[in-house]
């Protein structure tokens, strides 16, 4: 078993499609498409992989079967659910950018499994490249995390899976990818097969289809199973339920295929047990005996999902009662082993912790699509208490960035209180920041940072450590917001008189109700604002013209930008059609109210 792991954007799906073509996995007459292995629409879409998937390809009589997984932290439960399936790693790194802070963290998971893995320079096609430097710092990278000797005696071959290319010598590349499949089949290991011929499997991934039911995933460790085969189902080493096997699929390429047997060292899916999950051992009824439980990191961030209560509930969603939300956030938690759900004292409302803004982002974004309304509340980083000092999580962060911006990102660095840990000169005029950074006060600050570089800057991090808490306050908005004083229909005259108060999120003829953010306003203070009023017509003519009305375009709401904006008495309004802001009181007296008493979350 082979798993492919690197940073975002540097090669693993587009070098596995042309491990899947160059081997024959595909026929002559079948379409030849990019990105084979993002087949979920949310991965087409944003260009990156958000769930782990299996694949195998027939190499000179050989079977390698190979794990596409996701390079965002954000997704690392992906990618630490399937290690104990895993004999090798593909570690691909960029030919310039070399190890970034994902790189570190799915390196490290793969080391806690003592496996050894082979590092691929991919986009060996740039200009220009530092492979000497690449490998030095993966060296480097490879010290830090307490490598093995066997493993710091790595072997490394040169791609482009752009154009498909290939070597062990950089100046002298092949025109295939046959040297790398030769290097997995000279490298990674046969899978370890027992003496024990009792047979034995750990789920690692479910599927669900209308006509199978459940669908088991997992490796076999020992032994084998037949078709309608009685088997136990263990989790946390108690014995569950015993059941048939229906049906066995092996992975072909991109198609399942059913077989009738299937031994040690296969990866299998698995029909007939409904009442399974991620980490149950299936084995043999007469050797009840459980493999070591799947280590799953805990969740960093915490939201709270509540019922839409805006005067605008049900107008664009199906889903909308705490029923269907609770029941859907139940199901996603099968699947999805990072993401925590708990019910709160109000029924309404619901806490859900995740790895990170962008894997709740995600989940968000899948509800919106399933037709569901409702409001979350602003991300909150999970604090732990360790020998009784209160902790939060630090992130180690790498930003690249032209250098007319050095000052102002270095500045801002400062004032989030983080640490600078190596700045590095890089080609075309632009630097490396590597710096360490509390999750509290990256909420907020990529949207930042994208406007201080004008979109010309990169920002990548993933978690560090645990440290004592920083007693800085983190996360609120500078500016104040602009709020709708009434509900209706908001009219081009009005907005343009609002402009100069701020930017504005709505346009001409946008509905809009009390309480409604419309805007962000100039100044620090919240400021309530009518947008429903049109200009007073008389029968009187004016000597002049009228001034032309120009309207600003207005601020696009994306789900990362809502997640980043909102502070703690906002809450952001989610539908299949629409992203709005709303004050969590929508009356004006309410507001002040709440004020005086210092009263913010209703959910509590």
């Amino acid at each position: 078993m082979k798993k492919i792991i690197a940073h975002v954007d540097h090669g693993k799906t587009t070098l596995l499609d042309q491990l899947l073509k160059q081997s024959g996995t595909f026929k002559k007459h079948e379409e030849k498409i990019d990105r084979i292995m993002d087949s979920n629409e949310l991965e087409k879409e944003r260009g990156i992989t958000i769930l782990s998937k299996h694949t195998s390809i027939i190499w000179k009589n050989y079977q390698i079967n190979i794990i596409d997984t996701p390079g965002h932290a954000d997704f690392g439960g992906e990618v630490e659910r399937i290690l104990s399936m895993v004999d090798s790693v593909l570690l691909v790194v960029d030919a310039y950018e070399g190890p970034m802070p994902q790189t570190r963290y799915v390196t490290k998971k793969s080391f806690l499994y003592k496996i050894k893995p082979i590092l691929v320079i991919n986009k060996m096609d740039r200009n220009p490249i530092r492979t000497d430097w690449v490998i030095n710092k993966v060296f480097d990278l490879f010290v830090n995390l307490s490598a093995s000797d066997e493993q710091l005696d790595f072997p490394i071959i040169y791609t482009s899976a752009l154009l498909g290319t290939s070597g062990e010598d950089p100046n002298n590349m092949q025109k295939n990818m046959i040297p790398l499949l030769n290097a997995i089949i000279k490298f990674t290991p046969e899978p370890k097969k027992s003496k024990n011929n009792f047979f034995q499997m750990q789920i690692s991934q479910l599927d669900f289809n209308n006509y199978f039911g459940m669908i088991g995933i997992g490796k076999i460790q020992q032994g084998k199973l037949k078709k309608n085969q009685v088997v136990s189902v263990l989790r946390d080493k108690k014995k569950i339920y015993t059941g048939k096997i229906n049906s066995i699929l092996k992975f072909y390429g991109l198609e399942q295929k059913k077989t009738e047997t299937a031994s040690a060292g296969d990866i299998i899916a698995i029909t007939g047990l409904n009442n399974i999950s991620i980490s149950d051992t299936i084995c043999d009824p007469e050797f009840l005996c459980s493999l070591p439980k799947l280590k799953i990191d805990k969740p960093t961030v915490n939201m709270f999902f509540c019922v839409n209560q805006s005067p605008f509930c049900g107008k664009e969603g199906k889903n909308i009662t705490s029923r269907q939300i609770l029941e859907r956030l139940k199901k996603e938690t099968v699947r999805n082993i990072s993401l925590k759900v708990k019910e709160t004292k109000n029924s309404n409302v619901f806490s859900v912790s995740g790895r990170g803004e962008l894997h709740l982002s995600i989940l968000l974004e899948q509800l919106r699509r399933e037709n569901f309304e409702l409001e979350v509340s602003k991300p909150k980083v999970i604090l732990k208490k360790k020998d009784n000092v209160l902790t939060e999580p630090f992130e180690i962060a790498i930003l690249d960035i032209k250098k007319n911006h050095q000052g102002q990102i270095i500045k801002k660095i400062g004032e989030l209180r983080g640490e600078i840990k190596e700045l590095t000169n890089q080609e075309n005029d632009r630097i490396q920041i590597e710096c360490i950074l509390s999750s509290r006060s990256l909420i907020g600050f990529r949207s930042e940072f994208m406007n201080i570089t004008s979109g010309s800057g990169t920002f990548f991090s993933s978690i560090s450590h645990y440290g004592p808490i920083q007693k800085k306050q983190f996360g609120q908005r500078k500016n104040g917001v602009l709020i709708s004083k009434n509900t209706g229909i908001a009219v081009s005259f009005s907005i343009n008189n609002l402009q100069n108060r701020g930017k504005m999120f709505i346009s001409h003829g946008e509905k809009v109700y009390e309480g409604q953010i419309i805007g962000i306003h100039n100044r620090s203070n919240d400021l309530t604002v009518n947008c429903l009023t049109g200009k007073k017509l008389t029968n009187m003519r004016a000597s002049g013209t009228d001034e032309a009305i120009h309207l600003v375009k207005p601020i696009k709401i994306t789900l990362e930008y809502a997640l980043n904006f909102v502070n703690d008495d906002e809450l952001i309004e989610i539908t299949p059609n629409s992203i709005r802001f709303r004050k969590l009181y929508l009356k004006e007296s309410d507001r002040k109210k709440a004020k005086k008493e210092k009263k913010i979350y209703y959910y509590n």
